[in-house]
């Protein structure tokens, strides 16, 4: 039985995925289950993470949020087993039951972001009604989930679109956006467009996806396509509000530190990965895993998904997806 793997060269820039048979493992330990996998979503590695938790080797599984018979779930960060493979073994405590009303590729090509969506506004920046959330890039995968949680919390949502084709798509979502920022032709500044729109206040929260931290001419051009710069997002943001960031290297300086003492304001790292990491937040990730199920089966999360594709299409999808460069939420169907 093949499953998929990544071998990260020595230089650890260049990743290579790579088909390898593996053994079907008999379910020996007690409370783990065998899970014959129907769906499997895919993802971007974050390799620098993997390293910093000694977790690094050769060949490292690929394809975490899994969607099977009865059951379905995340793997683990630790688990041996690829979800790009027929059979996987799990243990029962990753696992919550799909509704009948959602499809093999919609649970597993939603549950990851909307575990992103619910650590984000949940646990991070305690959304409520009434609040208003910027939320960078929301035409993508994460940002549609996100934009659909936070109206669903009835806050007024902000957007920015990168392409005229991801305005259009936000322009017609409904519960409709408050907002949306088109920063594709690098004119428009967002934070003055969102003081506008708050009456000066500011925004609540901020969700961010990655921002600029030095001058155009120190930033490496990877950077400068489409990010606000931080002081941007300082300035955007209101008197007790949060910033939730996905950039793991921010740095902040004595003036901005100080910007946010005076707005009493916070900053808050997504890395929805710590819920793997502790026992004792299990409670909260199963109830977690079992709204986003639940939402999906309601209707309120609408995936953006692509087309799924067949397990000997995975390599190449997933070469894609490690480079960033693809939109929709790729799914392997078996």
């Amino acid at each position: 039985m093949k499953g998929l793997y990544f071998q990260q060269s020595s230089t650890n820039e260049e990743t290579t995925f790579v088909f390898q048979e593996r053994e079907n493992f008999p379910v020996t330990e007690d409370y783990f289950v065998k899970l014959q996998v129907k769906a499997c979503a895919l993802s971007q590695i974050n390799t620098k993470l993997l390293a910093e938790m000694k977790m690094k080797k050769e060949f490292f599984p690929v394809g975490r949020e899994i969607a099977g018979i009865v059951l379905e779930g995340i793997l683990p960060l630790d688990s041996e087993d690829p979800g790009l493979c027929e059979v996987v073994r799990v243990h029962e405590h990753y696992l919550v039951h799909k509704p009948e009303k959602v499809t093999w590729t919609e649970a597993a090509g939603t549950i990851r972001d909307g575990v992103r969506a619910y650590t984000a506004l949940h646990y991070l920046s305690h959304l409520s009604p009434g609040k208003s959330v910027l939320i960078m890039d929301g035409a993508s995968a994460f940002g549609t989930i996100a934009i659909q949680l936070a109206h669903h919390r009835g806050a007024k949502v902000i957007s920015t679109a990168c392409s005229l084709e991801d305005k259009q798509f936000l322009e017609r979502l409904r519960p409709s956006i408050a907002r949306v920022i088109d920063v594709s032709n690098g004119k428009v500044h967002v934070a003055e467009s969102c003081l506008e729109e708050t009456g000066g206040l500011g925004v609540d929260i901020v969700l961010d996806a990655g921002v600029r931290l030095y001058s155009k001419n120190d930033e490496p051009a990877v950077k400068l396509q489409l990010l606000p710069h931080k002081h941007d997002i300082i300035t955007l943001l209101g008197v007790g509000g949060h910033w939730v960031t996905t950039e793991e290297n921010l740095q902040l300086d004595p003036p901005d530190s100080h910007c946010l003492f005076l707005k009493g304001a916070t900053v808050a790292f997504l890395n929805d990965e710590v819920w793997n990491l502790s026992n004792v937040q299990q409670g909260k990730y199963l109830c977690i895993l079992k709204d986003v199920m639940e939402k999906l089966s309601t209707g309120v999360f609408r995936p953006q998904l692509d087309e799924p594709i067949p397990l000997y299409e995975a390599k190449v999808s997933m070469e894609v997806v490690q480079k960033n460069q693809g939109r929709k939420k790729q799914v392997v169907q078996f």
